[in-house]
């Protein structure tokens, strides 16, 4: 039976590069799929990986219903064996709950990749419903690296250089962007105490003390 598999990670830990090699393997055996994503870094209808590689795909809008789409592809003699969705923790609950619809109804393999968290540390709606109903949920195997050497836990949004721990959930940007709006990886020992790698020298370290040892 056709499964719905969520990949997860931070930032950093190749959800991207898995999703196209994903893929390049299916189609390398001659499997015909679709690829979707949303609000890509390298702009709309791409899936691009921070090793180079870049695919086109379908831009999903939060008005796209991605059953109904599937099956219109369907209805026309399109071959569809697998759908890839990277991005996945931008999609609304109601596209994940459709996504478990294809792989149900229409027996299409689902491949979902994203982020679990936001800069908060709060679960994206669309993550939180896919761990809710995906068949499996497997955490990437590649771990980011926080500046400290440690593993990666948590995404961190800063603003002009500064991490913050409010403001709208979704605002793209890029862990290598120049603007004023970038991301960054760090341990939850750092993120707690908001030190990123551009104030990790000492005497900008926070003086609150650690919540934990």
């Amino acid at each position: 039976m056709a499964e719905l598999i969520y990949y997860c990670g931070t930032m950093d830990s190749g959800k991207s590069t898995l999703a196209l090699q994903t893929a390049h393997n299916h189609q390398s055996r001659g499997r015909a799929g679709l690829l979707f994503t949303n609000r890509d870094r390298a702009g709309s209808g791409k899936i691009s990986s921070r090793l180079g590689l870049t695919s086109e795909a379908l831009e999903v809008s939060m008005e796209m219903d991605l059953h109904r789409f599937v099956v219109d592809q369907l209805s026309t003699g399109r071959r569809i064996d697998y759908v890839i969705c990277d991005e996945a923790q931008f999609y609304s609950p109601e596209q994940v709950e459709q996504l478990a619809h294809i792989a149900d109804g229409l027996g299409i393999e689902v491949y979902a990749f994203g982020i679990l968290t936001d800069f908060r540390t709060k679960l994206f709606p669309g993550s939180a419903r896919l761990i809710e109903l995906a068949d499996r949920v497997q955490p990437l195997q590649v771990e980011a690296l926080c500046w400290c050497g440690r593993r990666a836990t948590h995404n961190a949004r800063t603003v002009g250089g500064i991490m913050v721990t409010e403001g709208e959930q979704v605002v793209v940007g890029d862990t290598n962007a120049a603007n004023e709006v970038a991301y960054e990886v760090l341990c939850r020992r750092h993120h707690m105490r908001k030190v990123t790698a551009g104030n990790s020298g000492a005497g900008h370290q926070s003086s609150e003390p650690l919540p934990f040892q």
